[in-house]
């Protein structure tokens, strides 16, 4: 398929200050996660990609079009900025209204537009409240629906559950799962890695303004062949079954946990080790109860990167 976005060897710096570092993507249909710690460049990327900032070098495309310098391609782009920028005084309604006014849309239609994406992302549309008076997950939510309104192909969601409750969080999460199931681009920006693992597997992994890697998360960790993988095996018989897994080639250590019930193996082969402990478990006389992969997650996948 033909990527949405591109960013090719995209580096920007503020003075002296590296913000991106030869940067490379490309993001297709669905939703792509964009993981880093804070200050890793996430949110220069997408405001490079939103065309709020321009890249100090490389090239950037949205739907085959570079982003710099071209308005017309704003259209097709939604955008939800980490920072707030909202008018305390105005309820969401009127909030979206002004945001519609501004590309010359009014009267009854913008109103009924602004009032369903209200309802879609949770909030009421005849709430009069100032959004001064917002929690911060309100306020989100509001910044949410500004992204929405002209129904936006592609959506740039630069940490939009920052602060929202745990009810919040679900609705938002469905909502995101929902966009790139009917065939949007979505790019959503986390340096919260459960949050990233509950909305896609494809996921871009950040740090230092460079991108570590690409793709889907198990992929990922399967391209690190030298990268040791921990399995934990609670069995019947853990020091005849050690005896017999410190033999095999592909086994690197073994040690007890506290529970004495409980193996912890290291492999560098962890296919060939899964072959051979399928036939280990048939075996009545170790007793395996239990297998449990230990860094078969995001978090180890990004811990081993960085490192």
């Amino acid at each position: 398929m033909t990527p949405t976005i591109v960013a090719n060897d995209v580096s920007r710096w503020y003075g002296e200050v590296v913000g991106l570092s030869g940067a490379s993507l490309e993001v297709h249909a669905g939703v792509t996660g964009l993981l880093g710690p804070n200050g890793a460049g996430k949110s220069t990327l997408i405001r490079i990609l939103s065309g709020q900032i321009r890249a100090s070098r490389g090239a950037v495309q949205v739907l085959g079009r570079p982003v710099w310098g071209n308005p017309d391609l704003f259209r097709h782009l939604g955008y939800c900025p980490e920072a707030e920028a909202i008018y305390e005084g105005w309820s969401a309604l009127e909030f979206l209204l002004a945001m519609l006014g501004l590309v010359g849309e009014r009267g009854p239609d913008a109103r009924r537009r602004a009032r369903v994406v209200l309802e879609t992302v949770g909030l009421n549309p005849d709430d009069r409240k100032p959004m001064g008076a917002y929690s911060k997950g309100m306020r989100q939510r509001a910044k949410l629906g500004q992204a929405l309104l002209h129904e936006p192909q592609v959506l740039l969601l630069d940490e939009p559950l920052n602060g929202m409750d745990p009810l919040g969080r679900k609705q938002t999460l469905d909502l995101i799962a929902h966009w790139g199931a009917e065939g949007r681009t979505v790019l959503v920006s986390s340096h919260i890695l459960h949050e990233i693992e509950a909305m896609t597997r494809n996921v871009a992994l950040l740090d230092h303004g460079k991108v570590l890697a690409h793709g889907d998360v198990h992929e990922i960790r399967d391209w690190i062949e030298d990268r040791a993988h921990s399995v934990r095996l609670r069995c019947a018989n853990p020091h005849r079954l050690a005896a017999r897994l410190i033999e095999l080639e592909d086994v690197s250590g073994v040690r007890f946990a506290t529970d004495p019930s409980v193996l912890v193996i290291e492999t560098r082969r962890a296919d060939r080790f899964f072959e051979r402990l399928t036939a280990l478990g048939l075996e009545p006389e170790f007793g395996i109860s239990e297998v449990l992969p230990l860094d078969d997650d995001l978090q180890s996948v990004f811990n081993y990167l960085v490192r």
